[in-house]
């Protein structure tokens, strides 16, 4: 790394990546698979054996209500990892998790029994085809060839490694909050991923669109690189939480600049 490097990532030798919202974009690829699959089923022949008012309230649903339902699928996820106590929750993965709330969501807005078990287990698995950024494949794969690039998710194994796969990413690793039956923002999923990487935690730096995961991640030594994304920022700018982490991001990468390849550019690492 070159000297314009900020001086509290010189020492840096690895970067872990948030993902949902980071990495992909979870509200677009969600949101069109919610209106497929349901344009797809007025569509099939065992349609019309549905009660009708079943048939009515599916139609009814517009693509800003699909939107909606999408974001209080991934409402959720965040209610359920920000509430799971480490050695007193009883563990559920993500991908059980995304199941059990599509199948709350159904019933609380009148679509139950709309879809077969087997497709809303299928629906359920629209998690580990999310699109990625524009910049992410390409920036995450310029960074690897320096530094060691990984995931640090909520999501179980099998989703990263799809996402992995389906956006032709190129993490080096894949490390999910899951190997330390925690979730973010527990301390043991920051202080793991630095063991599990051979790394001391100022040896890391965690990438995220999030200014609540790289605070928790700071606070547990780890370095700070925040990547701007349309809409992931629960932190209002005129939230004080806000206004302080402008002051303690060691790279704040704007909407707009570029991404992991504006990332990249500011460690000093170019093609």
């Amino acid at each position: 790394m070159t000297s314009q490097v900020p001086e509290a990532l010189r020492n840096v030798k690895a970067l872990t990546f948030d993902v949902f919202g980071t990495v992909v974009d979870h509200r677009t690829t969600v949101c069109q698979e919610l209106i497929k699959r349901a344009r797809e089923k007025i569509e099939s022949p065992a349609y019309s054996s549905l009660p009708e008012q079943s048939q009515t309230r599916l139609e009814a649903m517009t693509e800003d209500d699909w939107a909606k339902f999408g974001q209080e699928w991934r409402y959720s996820y965040y209610v359920f990892t920000r509430s799971f106590v480490p050695g007193e929750s009883e563990w559920k993965d993500i991908d059980t998790h995304h199941y059990d709330a599509l199948h709350v969501l159904l019933r609380n807005w009148g679509l139950t029994g709309i879809y077969a078990e087997d497709e809303v287990r299928l629906l359920s698995r629209v998690w580990h085809n999310l699109k990625p950024w524009d910049d992410s494949a390409a920036g995450i794969q310029l960074l690897g060839t320096r530094l060691v690039t990984s995931t640090l998710s909520n999501g179980n194994h099998e989703i990263l490694q799809d996402l992995n796969a389906y956006g032709d990413l190129g993490f080096r690793e894949i490390i999910s909050t899951a190997d330390f039956g925690a979730y973010k923002p527990h301390p043991s999923t920051y202080l793991g991923a630095a063991e599990a990487l051979g790394l001391r935690p100022e040896e890391v730096a965690m990438v995220a669109a999030h200014l609540g995961d790289l605070a928790a991640a700071r606070s547990n030594g780890l370095r700070t690189i925040y990547v701007e994304r349309p809409q992931e920022e629960a932190w209002g700018s005129d939230d004080p939480r806000y206004k302080e982490a402008c002051g303690w991001v060691d790279i704040w990468v704007a909407e707009g600049e570029g991404g992991f390849l504006e990332v990249a550019r500011r460690l000093g690492i170019s093609e």
